[in-house]
């Protein structure tokens, strides 16, 4: 028989509540500018910010360091066709970022692309602190 912490649950029937507790939201302020991370603490919205970040610079499936549910899936799309490309985008982005419990949506794509095969993507992040503009480049054709 194992033993259960006094304030574990043992029979969870149909009318009982579990309440979660959101987890701190505090990490090292980036300098992404400057390349730098520094000791200073941040948190909230500037925290979600710098999570998103991170996410979309980080190629999913790459880096054994990162579970398969980090990053987001941008590098397959070289080489696509552009209409094609210009669909995916949105999801891929939207998927990758709602893995954080902090962001409820991402939202209000504007994608805009050149001759060269650079695409922008902005978008909004919906996040429990707030909305965050943001933008994400991509490049799929080697002209």
């Amino acid at each position: 028989m194992a033993l259960l912490p006094d304030n574990s649950l043992t029979d969870i029937g149909s009318e009982t509540t579990i309440e979660a507790d959101l987890q701190p939201n505090k990490t090292y302020k980036m300098l992404v500018d400057e390349d730098r991370i520094l000791g200073n603490i941040t948190e909230n919205i500037v925290a979600v910010k710098q999570a998103a970040y991170k996410v979309l610079n980080t190629e999913r499936y790459k880096h054994v360091i990162y579970s398969w549910n980090y990053g987001v899936e941008l590098q397959d799309l070289f080489g696509k066709p552009m209409p094609w490309v210009l669909s995916e985008i949105p999801r891929r982005i939207r998927e990758a970022l709602i893995q954080d419990d902090r962001i409820n949506d991402v939202t209000n794509f504007d994608l805009s692309y050149d001759k060269k095969g650079n695409v922008l993507a902005s978008f909004t992040i919906k996040s429990i602190y707030g909305d965050i503009s943001a933008k994400k480049g991509v490049t799929v054709a080697n002209v």
